[in-house]
Parts: C-alpha cells; sequence; structure tokens
C-alpha cells in the first residue's frame, strides 16, 4: 500500500476516537497534509474523512474549528464533488458563519467564507445550491455589517463568497431581500481601503443584475455613489470605476426605464462621473471599455443634447487618471 494512504487511512481512523486529544492531533495533521501536500486531497476524502471534518465545526473548540475549517479549505480546492456531495459541509460551514461574532473563532469564519468562494468560483451548477442556502448567505451579509469588528481578510473572503454566490443570476434576489445592497455601499462609503472597496463594487455590479435592485439603491442613494466613484477627483482605482460602470449598466438593463431616467439625471447632474466613463471607455480592460460604451450609449444616444461623442469629448476638461 502506498505509504501516503496508509498515513491518511490511520489519521482518519483517530477521528472517530473518543479521545478529543487524539481527535485533535489526527486534525491537525490531515490539515498540514492537504495544505502542503495537494495529493492527499482525494486520499482524505476517499477515506471518509469528509462527514468527520465536517462534524468537527460544530466542536466548542476554536483550535478545533480551525483545523476543521482549514481543512475543508484546502480540500475544497482539488475535491469540489464529495465536499458537495456530503450535506453536512454546508451545513457546518452555515453554523460556522451564523457565529462569527460569537462561539465562532475568527479563523474559521474566514477559512469558512474562502470555501464558499473556492467551491462556486469555478463550477456553476454549486452556485444555485449554495444560494438556495439563505443561512449562508444572510450571515455572509451580517459579516459585512459587522466590518468594524472583523478581520478585513474575513470582509474580503465574506465579499468574494457573495461574488460567487451572485454570478448566478437568480441568487441575485436573494441577495437583496437578505440585506446585502446597505450593507455593501456602506463598505463603500465608510471604508477607505481600496481592495476592500474594489471587491464590495464587484459585488454591488452583480447583484445591480435584478429588478429587486432598484428600490433598494434608491434607499442609499447607490446611483449617487456609484457616480461619485467615476468622478475623476475621487483618484478611485480603474477597477473600481469598472466595477461601479458594470453595476450602473447592469441597472438600466435589468430595472426598467424610471431606472434608466435616474441614471441619465445623476449623471447629467454629476457631469465629471461622465468622464470617469469615458476614462474607462478609453483606458479600461476590454470589458471595461465594452461595457462603458454600452452604457453611454443607452443613456445618451437617443437623448437630446447628448451622444457618446459630446460625453467622450468632456474627458480633456479633466486630469485623466492612470492606474
Amino acid at each position: 500500500m502506498d505509504p501516503k494512504i496508509r498515513t491518511v487511512r490511520t489519521l482518519v481512523s483517530k477521528l472517530s476516537s473518543v479521545s478529543e486529544r487524539i481527535r485533535t492531533d489526527a486534525l491537525s495533521e490531515l490539515r498540514q497534509l492537504s495544505k502542503h501536500d495537494p495529493e492527499t486531497r482525494p486520499m482524505i476524502s476517499d477515506s471518509g474523512a469528509i462527514p468527520y471534518i465536517a462534524e468537527t465545526l460544530y466542536s466548542s473548540s476554536h483550535l478545533s474549528q480551525d483545523n476543521a475549517a482549514a481543512t475543508l479549505l484546502n480540500l475544497s480546492i482539488s475535491v469540489k464533488e464529495p465536499l458537495m456531495a456530503t450535506r453536512s459541509v454546508l451545513d457546518g460551514i452555515a453554523h460556522i458563519l451564523s457565529h462569527h461574532s460569537t462561539t465562532s473563532s475568527a479563523a474559521a469564519v474566514q477559512s469558512s467564507a474562502a470555501t464558499i468562494h473556492s467551491l462556486l468560483a469555478t463550477v456553476e451548477g454549486f452556485r444555485s445550491v449554495v444560494g438556495s442556502k439563505r443561512e449562508i448567505v444572510y450571515a455572509l451579509v451580517d459579516i459585512l455589517r459587522s466590518h468594524n469588528s472583523c478581520p478585513p481578510r474575513t470582509i474580503k473572503d465574506a465579499l468574494k463568497a457573495l461574488f460567487a454566490i451572485s454570478l448566478y443570476p437568480l441568487n441575485r434576489a436573494t441577495v437583496v431581500h437578505l440585506g446585502a445592497v446597505p450593507a455593501l455601499f456602506s463598505l463603500v462609503v465608510k471604508d477607505g481601503r481600496v481592495g476592500i472597496v474594489e471587491d464590495a463594487t464587484a459585488v454591488v455590479a452583480q447583484v445591480a443584475g435584478c429588478e429587486e435592485s432598484a428600490e433598494a439603491f434608491r434607499k442609499v442613494s447607490g446611483i449617487e455613489v456609484l457616480a461619485d466613484l467615476l468622478d475623476l477627483a475621487t483618484c478611485a482605482s480603474m477597477r473600481t470605476k469598472e466595477n461601479a460602470v458594470s453595476a450602473l449598466l447592469n441597472l438600466v438593463r435589468f430595472c426598467g426605464e424610471s431606472v434608466v431616467n435616474d441614471v441619465r439625471e445623476v449623471l447629467v447632474d454629476v457631469v465629471t462621473a461622465l468622464n470617469g466613463i469615458s476614462d474607462v471607455a478609453g483606458h479600461g480592460s476590454s470589458k471595461g471599455r465594452s461595457k462603458a460604451s454600452e452604457l453611454l450609449k443607452i443613456l445618451f444616444d437617443e437623448s437630446d443634447g447628448f451622444s457618446n461623442s459630446s460625453v467622450l469629448s468632456t474627458e480633456t476638461k479633466f486630469d485623466s487618471l492612470n492606474e
């Protein structure tokens, strides 16, 4: 028998020990194996470890929670199907995330949020399953609400998880109904860290792609905030500006003519935001340029006194932003 398989099976057999110390030591070793030796990940899964690891997420010991959550994160890189096929995994992750401010350790919360992103980033079919777990979605949103007391890494992993969930269009209404929009815009307005704002606006752009977002954006002056981000004077990063353009484009695509009018009026009022859009159209990524051009076309091609060319010509009045 392969020595690695023998080692893994021995460690997994110890996960059912009546001794907490033996279980803790075995799980700690499995965590290290799954981190440093990718070949062991399928072996750990095939040896029946996943249900034991998921059960450990309910432990009152922070060390046990940390080891279990980190091991699941490591496994999620290579053995996504077995994790998703084990119902207790998502239930355990939901438990950790839901108790982020009470009994769960900060490290376990971070690893659990990262696991959601890892599972969903490349497998579209899993997104509807996780999106139907309202406890997970609500907990991720609640982490954003608690951003003042959560480590930045946890906030970023929660944002990435929500982004992956929102890539599935039918999940977006659930994300909106569970309060994501005010939580996201609070981050954008109050958190000055570039990476956090970039990740938050990426999620904003996704959730804007459903008709339920219209009212939620109105309540937090979301269109105005996005326009401010596009103002070159704010010195927002190009990625943030591209996300703002994408959010406005999704709003006008999905939320009807009244929202088209709202966006148009705000952009006319905040004329410097138009220069931000033209900056993306001229200097952004290929996707960003395409979306900026489409947004300008939808808003102004058929409006009196405006056209793509007239909007783009205003760029010379302001210093352009160079990334």
